[in-house]
């Protein structure tokens, strides 16, 4: 279902993805993100769809059915390299920081700062560069609003 937009998104040069390509790439790293530590809590499942909710103005019907189809997306998805390399090509900056914060949130849902959670973050922080700093500020104003 998702291999010619995987094969889209993981071009050498891929084209900037349009709103429903980017909707499910970052709905799918939010699902990566939860996933990290072996435990998708409700929480986190939660929290992804407040994100997604209030970024794209969804519905729960919606909601549910992108989180459904990003879940798939993510079992199907290459290395977690690759697949945030290609969504920062086709992603400008500043979005990739409401990313950062976006995932932040996530993995500070269920109130527990998992070691492999934070590993991921910094390496798709990295991948989708931004800076340890701008990581850093942005897990802290996600902090400061929970």
């Amino acid at each position: 279902m998702f291999a010619d937009f995987l094969k889209r998104l993981t071009q050498p040069e891929p084209d900037p993805l349009d709103d429903g390509d980017a909707r499910l790439a970052l709905t799918a790293l939010l699902v990566r993100i939860a996933r990290a530590d072996g435990d998708f809590a409700p929480a986190e499942r939660r929290q992804i769809e407040a994100v997604i909710t209030t970024r794209y103005i969804l519905d729960k019907e919606g909601a549910a059915r992108l989180i459904a189809d990003a879940t798939k997306l993510e079992t199907e998805a290459p290395d977690t390299v690759r697949f945030t390399r290609a969504i920062k090509d086709a992603v400008p900056y500043e979005d990739r920081l409401g990313v950062i914060e976006s995932l932040w949130s996530v993995v500070l849902a269920d109130g527990v700062r998992e070691q492999e959670e934070d590993a991921l973050l910094r390496l798709v922080s990295n991948l989708l560069g931004v800076n340890d700093k701008d990581s850093a500020l942005a897990r802290q104003r996600v902090a400061a609003s929970l």
